[in-house]
């Protein structure tokens, strides 16, 4: 069989490599002495070039006649649009939503940060979390304020009397009283007592017959305190309520500082996709411009005669291609530059919106050079979620302590002292117990005179008082204050609860939240170790794809270059011109993301390792005078220096 020149010259500016026409070649001089017809060949030959992916299975039924059997196609679709194709229209503006391009602004990744850190939403948010934690505190320790009552009463009172002795004038007595009290009261801070100091004075007035001050000014004062020798001696419910109020401080400052540090975190995978899709356009960018000067040499080159007209369609077919690639490198920018602006900015009509964002911070490629177990050591050490943790069983051991003193019999020792103070002033009149017995007295006497004996004492019929009773409200304070009359009280309460489950549930509850935390400890604490170990290999790998692709990118360049000058040699066809030409093209992206993907795993490795906020020179500072929103970040990197 034989076949002619001119075929073959067709083939190749078909778009036919070389050594494919060399090898059809053979096949056709094959065929020739085995008797087999070219069409054969054709397709073992197009069988061979199949990639492995696309091969066959070897092992399929064969019927009688040795022939492999087909497999079964599924039926065909039902015909939805058929025959549609994309008109032609003018293309949109390559302009960017919303973002004017000429009007664009340098930022740092340390900028970055620091914008993150003073308008991100989550950090506020946490920001309030910490001072509603520290007026949780106040509030808890509030059980200690003391408290001032008072109140002032008028009464009348009308009784009725029965008794010779009551001294009420046709069988009734009234009273009119007005008295003032006021008491403080209050728990103490220390070993759980309490205490109630009571004060009271009034003006009291009576028509009783057998008073002898009226109106008269009581007063007394008393102070109670009761101290638990048991159970509420080291600790109770309100101390109980502070010290968990404290250790939520602790949790909201290190939710804080992790919020914090994923905040920074995120700003640093976000400004790197910044970095890489910039970058990435403009290698689509020379990508197209690389294709539009092959495409006019194609043009050039046709009408001198050196290139079959169908070799412009394939130089068109990759400008088109490229042109596409274009349009998602520049949607990705946007994309990857509204997320950095969602971290960054307060809210969504901050100008910064509508301009360009230039990344300036220089790409990262020499990584941490530090072991596993250093690397583990800090993470244990720096990392805000075990320190949660071991706040969270110091909040456990608090309860355990309160629910086990709970268990203990209540005896509480009480000691009281009063003191009370009386005045007035004198009743006059005569005492009723002694004016019937005046008559009398005065015969006796009479008739004890005449019998020349002495006479009987006569009776005083008015009464006398001592001269401190004597006196308004002043005086009765000063019998108060003097102590005249005073009262002293000391005892011991106690109280037994029989059986008293609810307390020794708590306490088994409580011990077993202990285990459970112990136990979400250690797992978290093998998480940690996996996330170091991951993220450390994440290092080493982004950094030896990086010298892959390095290489890679370097080889595709020479390869293009070599294939380039084949091509004006007349030795290469467009075909392999353009498969060149986009292998450099993908060696690039792939190093660009290698870039990339080495700064995004430095920064997750700095995460892992509880690193972040000292590798950004960050400080986290806290108030410690609640209400003062000044919890936030300083040092280098601060919203001050943006």
């Amino acid at each position: 069989m034989s076949i002619r020149l001119p075929v073959i010259k067709q083939f190749i500016r078909g778009g036919f490599a070389l050594r494919q026409c060399m090898a059809l070649l053979v096949c056709a001089s094959l065929s020739a002495g085995a008797g087999l017809a070219p069409r054969a060949f054709a397709q073992s030959a197009s069988q061979q070039g199949q990639p492995p992916a696309q091969a066959k299975p070897a092992a399929r039924s064969a019927g009688p006649s040795g022939v492999v059997a087909q497999p079964q196609l599924p039926q065909e679709p039902p015909p939805v649009a058929s025959g549609y194709k994309a008109p032609e229209r003018p293309l949109p503006s390559a302009e960017r939503v919303g973002v004017d391009v000429a009007d664009q602004v340098s930022l740092t990744l340390d900028e970055a940060i620091a914008l993150a850190l003073a308008n991100n939403k989550d950090i506020s948010t946490s920001r309030i979390d910490v001072d509603i934690a520290r007026f949780d505190v106040e509030s808890s320790k509030g059980v200690y304020d003391p408290r001032l009552e008072g109140d002032v009463d008028y009464r009348k009172t009308s009784t009725p009397t029965a008794s010779f002795i009551g001294g009420g004038e046709n069988g009734t007595t009234t009273q009119t009283d007005v008295t003032g009290s006021v008491r403080v009261a209050g728990n103490s801070p220390y070993f759980g007592g309490n205490y109630q100091l009571d004060f009271s004075s009034g003006r009291s007035t009576t028509n009783n017959q057998f008073t002898a001050l009226n109106p008269q000014y009581p007063s007394a004062l008393t102070l109670t305190y009761s101290q638990p020798l048991l159970r509420g001696l080291r600790i109770d419910e309100n101390r109980r309520r502070i010290e968990v109020a404290k250790r939520n401080v602790t949790l909201s400052d290190l939710q804080f500082r992790q919020r914090v540090i994923e905040t920074i975190n995120r700003v640093q995978q976000a400004y790197w996709d910044l970095v890489f899709s910039l970058r990435n356009l403009q290698v689509q960018l020379d990508a197209v411009r690389q294709a539009r000067t092959q495409l006019e040499s194609n043009r050039r080159q046709v009408e001198q005669g050196t290139l079959a007209p169908v070799d412009i369609v394939s130089a068109e077919a990759q400008v088109r291609n490229f042109e596409q690639n274009v349009y998602s490198a520049q949607e990705a920018v946007t994309r990857a530059e509204n997320n950095l602006k969602a971290l960054m900015l307060p809210e969504r009509t901050a100008p910064l919106w509508s301009r360009a964002l230039l990344p300036t911070s220089p790409v990262t490629l020499d990584p941490p050079r530090v072991s596993l177990d250093q690397a583990v050591t800090s993470a244990l050490a720096n990392r805000p979620e075990l320190e949660q943790a071991e706040t969270s069983a110091e909040i456990n051991e608090i309860n355990t302590r309160l629910f086990r003193d709970q268990t203990r019999p209540q005896i509480d020792l009480v000691g009281s002292y009063s003191a009370v103070g009386l005045a007035g002033s004198s009743a006059g009149g005569t005492n009723p117990f002694t004016e019937g017995n005046v008559a009398l007295l005065s015969r006796v006497n009479e008739l004890s005179e005449r019998a020349g004996l002495p006479p009987v004492m006569m009776p005083s019929t008015g009464g006398t008082l001592p001269g401190f009773f004597l006196g308004g409200a002043g005086q009765s304070l000063s019998n108060l204050f003097n102590l005249n009359f005073p009262t002293a009280r000391v005892g011991i309460t106690f109280s037994f609860p029989i059986g008293n489950r609810t307390a020794k549930a708590n306490l088994g509850r409580s011990l077993a939240e202990g285990r459970r935390i112990q136990n979400q400890r250690e797992q978290l604490e093998q998480q940690v170790e996996v996330d170091v170990r991951n993220s450390l290999q994440a290092v080493k790998s982004a950094e030896a794809r990086l010298a892959a692709a390095a290489a890679a990118r370097l080889a595709a360049e020479q390869q293009y270059e070599s294939e380039q000058r084949r091509f004006d040699s007349g030795l290469s066809t467009v075909f392999l011109v353009l498969q060149r030409q986009t292998d450099l093209i993908t060696a690039r992206g792939r190093e660009l993301q290698a870039q990339t993907d080495l700064n995004k795993a430095i920064a997750e490795f700095q995460r892992a390792t509880g690193y972040t906020l000292q590798a950004n020179n960050i400080t986290l500072f806290k108030d410690a005078q609640p209400g003062r929103n000044q919890q936030g970040v300083s040092g280098s990197i601060s919203p001050a220096n943006r």
